[in-house]
């Protein structure tokens, strides 16, 4: 006999949102996790955005544990001495139904378990799943344990095991394990009084900002972030694993190079290090994509490859819940039918279209050319120190002297910088197919 109808492997966002559909559902659900609670083992360097929330707990807005709710989101682009900053706020994000919100990932993950429990999953942590239980002909039917009593078995498999799933590797759905198709989160938390930050990023009330920053990684592809907690800041950067090993630099030197920039500096100055956190994230997008279901599995969330980078949108958490929300749904579905049958595997089998469907796959399609745009050498050194050096030529005063064109600016930019015609054309349309 089974111990339970689905087994969801890791309490993140992707694994809670299965159980939540699956307990919801009528299926018998365990949710292994880990760590000694949802959230303890996670990091993130961004913000949660709540409209997957909307369908699965309306009115989240009133229970979730939110540090401060996103009305400004900025994105700057930095050399060594400028920075040029297109800077965006909305009063319409500080209210029902927001837009994102900050918020630390124990407290968000141990909120979003807590509701798959009152759906009926069970939660079991301190846990940790070694392997798959499989039978001769390959099909899943549980999982293998660490506890005393071993195995478990289920008549589906949720694996959210996160980044470079070893569930999707056993399964033989994993193979894009290569360095470069990942980069490496690493994020410091600053306390900072609340009144400061309030002052500092011309903020009120409970509103907050967040700030994409190109052109802070020494050439290494990636780039930075800083984002307001209620009484913290939280900095850091994002870059490409393989990068960041050729370089030789170790990733706390950026951020306190970042930390140090005559634009960063007075934001984050006399703040107080509480927290230093590291996360290996994958980076290409679509073409990364595992094989997402097998007989008796289905993958979900970070475990799926499932993260937007796409310079404009840097979301993870709810492509997790998106994903995380299919898969429950189809796994107890299956479950519900007497044993494996042909019919319980189109059901699994179906999951990928299910995807295609919504944002989850849909998002990742359209923009599965801006991995490689985004983290172009053009884009992340030649193009920042360009479009600085035009806007301060642009506005600096040259009289006696007669003022150029901004297309003699150009130009004489764009030479500098080491850009051709050709290539702000390529870029341009490359970046027109991506985004338009």
């Amino acid at each position: 006999m089974n111990d339970a109808d689905v087994i969801v492997v890791g309490a993140g966002p992707a694994g809670s949102a299965a159980a939540l559909t699956a307990a919801r559902a009528g299926a018998r659900v365990l949710l292994l996790e880990r760590g000694p609670f949802p959230g303890s083992k996670n990091m993130y360097g961004g913000v949660v955005y709540g409209r997957i929330l909307d369908t699965l707990v309306p009115g989240w807005w009133d229970q979730v544990p939110v540090q401060r709710w996103v009305t400004r989101r900025a994105t700057m682009l930095l050399t060594d001495t400028q920075s040029l900053t297109v800077d965006f706020r909305s009063e319409a994000w500080g209210k029902p139904p927001y837009n994102g919100c900050t918020t630390f990932r124990p407290d968000f993950d141990a909120w979003l378990a807590a509701q798959a429990v009152k759906a009926g999953a069970e939660l079991i942590c301190s846990t940790t799943v070694t392997g798959l239980l499989r039978e001769a002909d390959g099909r899943v039917v549980g999982v293998r344990t660490d506890r005393p009593d071993g195995e478990l078995r289920a008549a589906v498999v949720v694996a959210c095991d996160g980044v470079n799933s070893f569930l999707a590797k056993e399964a033989g759905l994993y193979h894009h394990g290569d360095a470069e198709n990942f980069t490496l989160g690493v994020k410091e938390v600053l306390a900072l009084p609340s009144e400061e930050i309030d002052k500092r990023f011309g903020l009120e009330a409970d509103h907050g900002a967040d700030l994409e920053i190109i052109g802070c990684t020494r050439g290494i592809p990636g780039g930075g972030f800083l984002y307001t907690n209620r009484a913290s800041l939280a900095v850091g950067v994002v870059v490409s694993v393989s990068g960041l090993a050729k370089s030789k630099t170790r990733p706390e030197e950026l951020i306190a190079e970042l930390k140090a920039h005559p634009s960063i500096a007075p934001l984050v100055r006399g703040a107080e290090l509480a927290e230093y956190s590291a996360h290996l994230i994958p980076e290409a997008g679509y073409r990364m994509i595992p094989g997402l279901n097998a007989p008796g599995l289905v993958v979900a969330g970070d475990a799926a490859a499932l993260c937007l980078a796409a310079g404009l949108w840097l979301e993870g958490v709810n492509f997790a819940i998106g994903s995380g929300a299919v898969a429950g749904e189809l796994a107890a579905a299956a479950s519900k039918l007497e044993g494996p049958t042909a019919e319980s595997d189109r059901i699994l089998a179906s999951y990928r279209s299910r995807l295609e469907a919504t944002f989850v796959l849909a998002d990742h399609q359209k923009l599965r050319g801006a991995p490689h745009l985004v983290l172009s050498d053009r884009m992340q050194q030649r193009y920042p120190q360009m479009v600085c050096n035009l806007i301060e030529s642009l506005f600096t005063v040259t009289n006696p002297v007669p003022k150029k064109g901004i297309g003699n600016l150009l130009r004489r930019e764009a030479k500098r910088a080491g850009v051709k015609a050709r290539h702000l054309a390529a870029d341009g349309l490359a970046a027109w197919r991506t985004f338009g």
